[in-house]
């Protein structure tokens, strides 16, 4: 019998007894789906967040996406860059402490602002730019889920500057290059991603994507 997550699942009876029974509601209304064994909790726990059954479909996978966001997160040398500091709070610090992560974000950062004002750019650009200029891009997962304009300087500073992220959760909400920057990175090989076609997303999703992970992640390593 294999063993069952403890890091990544509810504190209470009560909380996973109300988490597995949505996820079971949701398992029997979505319908048909054609995600891998490994790719369905991460659509899945999206579904959950937004009560949107939209995601099964509009949610696109890099071949190796899970599995190597998967494989950064055992190897307790990853952390997370978010464009917002969102995605920061929303995710659990016990989960994130138990595999070494730890978290970053540089959107309200002073430095960050006087050069958005300076170069006529978003804070969110400055931001990623900040983060690479750290050396905290390369080998963390990229979660990007405000800003396509975070989003579209990743795919650049892979192009441009050879940044090397483990995984890019890229799934900008909006209505101004939410969808475009969302299939500009679909278009990367370098480097694994995870997108929401379109214009749905949010920092929430990211969240919920992340987690996904961490579950799949606590259940590999209880396997092993």
């Amino acid at each position: 019998m294999s063993a069952t997550n403890v890091v990544t699942e509810q504190l209470t009876a009560a909380g996973r007894a109300i988490e597995h029974d949505s996820f079971a509601v949701i398992d029997r209304e979505v319908g048909p789906y054609t995600y891998t064994p490994e790719q369905w909790p991460i659509v899945r726990r999206m579904i959950h967040a937004n009560a949107d059954f939209d995601f099964n479909g509009l949610t696109d996978f890099h071949p190796t996406a899970v599995a190597d966001g998967m494989a950064a997160i055992l190897s307790r040398a990853t952390r997370v860059v978010a464009d917002v500091e969102m995605i920061c709070v929303g995710l659990s610090a016990p989960r994130l402490g138990h595999f070494g992560m730890s978290t970053h974000q540089f959107i309200s950062d002073p430095d960050v602002i006087e050069l958005a004002k300076a170069e006529g750019t978003t804070r969110a650009v400055q931001a990623m730019r900040k983060a690479h200029r750290l050396g905290l891009i390369d080998g963390a997962i990229v979660g990007i889920g405000n800003a396509p304009t975070a989003l579209i300087e990743v795919v650049r500073l892979i192009h441009e500057e050879g940044a090397r992220p483990a995984l890019v959760v890229g799934i900008p909400v909006g209505f101004v290059s939410a969808a475009e920057s969302k299939d500009l990175m679909a278009l990367e090989t370098a480097v694994p991603w995870v997108v929401i076609r379109g214009r749905k997303g949010g920092s929430t999703l990211v969240v919920a994507a992340i987690h996904a992970l961490l579950g799949l992640a606590e259940a590999r390593e209880l396997a092993a």
